[in-house]
């Protein structure tokens, strides 16, 4: 199968799956304990039912919205993610042009294997940087001053990661700190020669924004070690309310769900949120993303953009997100699939698809632009409230 075989973001991931040593892949596409969040958050959607608005006059349909104060070309944007280089040599650089090229929002992480700054310098499109409040409060304040520098256009901010979740399959796989393969493993990237050999060409994996702050001589581990020594479960709301002082500028806060942690990202000054679960990663048994944001719009009304991050597979997830209350939807795992597929194409593939869908999906709901998609427009199945 060929990228333009590729008609879902399904076919993507079985390309990802084919191209990956096993580690990698399992790492990419696994979850926390029995994967039970990681399934519901894409099956959660079926629980709602599109209503379409016939005989409007469809005849152009427009996409573009607007987040945090940016214009994007469609809702949707690209959230943050650890770490791309595991999955295709063009890493970070890969996506961020694909994102730029399909005029929409790319998140780069704290723990990415590029620099902020040179991610800065790859396109004009828009950009937020994800972050932590660490332990060393100054670490902090770097990375806001060194995104201030390189203009970002905002900051996001994930708090449900006080400590990693229990993610079974990375066990099995030795993909854990530091690495235990196993000789199944070993016999993976032995029979991914693809992979592997553009490994060997692209030495020097590092966790390129905290490299720095940790001395040349010692080994890509020790950056490992200084990353996880500074996470921090003390952060309380007060820090929160911090950083967006530090920042003066738009603030997501990634990894609510709750209508009482919504409100508290209002009372700090945030200026969206992120409903999300970490994609399944983290504590097991919570609800589906899309699930929350009837909840938190009755809560907090239009004071916050609400974006849905976790499961968003298809055109039709992103309008039921809408129809329900949200701003806009992210997604992590639909474009890494596709990077890992063909690198930067993969990535664009990923996104023609989603942005087809959804244009078309439009015009079958009878909808023209982002603004008309309300709640007239989605409804609980039957028996599924």
């Amino acid at each position: 199968m060929h990228l333009h075989d590729c008609h879902n973001i399904s076919d993507l991931r079985v390309i990802a799956q084919r191209r990956l040593p096993a580690p990698m892949f399992h790492y990419l596409d696994g979850g926390a304990d029995d994967e039970w969040t990681l399934r519901r958050n894409t099956l959660a959607f079926d629980d709602y039912e599109l209503l379409p608005a016939q005989l409007r006059g469809v005849t152009e349909v427009d996409a573009t919205t607007s987040l945090l104060g940016l214009k994007l070309d469609w809702p949707m944007l690209l959230a943050p993610t650890g770490m791309s280089r595991l999955f295709h040599h063009g890493a970070e650089p890969a996506v961020a042009r694909a994102a730029a090229k399909f005029g929409t929002l790319y998140s780069l992480s704290t723990v990415a294997t590029t620099r902020l700054e040179d991610v800065a310098a790859l396109t004009t499109g828009p950009k937020m940087f994800q972050l932590y409040i660490f332990k060393d409060r100054g670490l902090t304040v770097e990375f806001v001053q060194r995104c201030k520098a390189a203009g970002y256009a905002a900051l996001c901010l994930t708090v449900d990661t006080a400590m990693a979740g229990n993610r079974e399959r990375d066990k099995r796989s030795g993909m854990i700190l530091p690495p235990k393969w196993t000789a199944a493993s070993w016999w993976s990237f032995l029979t991914h020669p693809g992979w592997s050999l553009q490994a060997l060409l692209h030495p020097g994996f590092e966790l390129a924004n905290v490299s720095h702050r940790v001395p040349a001589a010692q080994t890509s581990m020790s950056l490992f070690d200084f990353i996880n020594g500074q996470f921090d479960r003390s952060v309380t709301w007060k820090d929160a309310e911090w950083l967006v002082r530090q920042w003066d500028g738009p603030v997501v806060i990634k990894g609510l769900m709750s209508p009482a942690d919504a409100q508290h990202a209002v009372d700090v000054g945030a200026r969206g949120i992120m409903i999300s679960n970490h994609g399944g990663r983290q504590l097991e048994g919570t609800p589906a993303p899309v699930d929350c944001v009837r909840p938190i719009r009755d809560r907090i009304g239009a004071a916050l953009d609400v974006i849905v991050d976790g499961g968003v597979r298809r055109g039709t997830h992103v309008i039921k997100a809408l129809a329900l209350g949200a701003s806009a939807c992210a997604i992590g795992r639909s474009y890494l699939y596709g990077l890992a597929a063909g690198g930067q194409a993969g990535v664009e593939r990923a996104l023609e698809i989603l942005r087809s869908e959804i244009l078309l999906d439009m015009t079958l709901l009878g909808t023209r632009n982002v603004a008309e998609i309300t709640a007239e427009h989605v409804q609980h199945r039957p028996g599924r409230k």
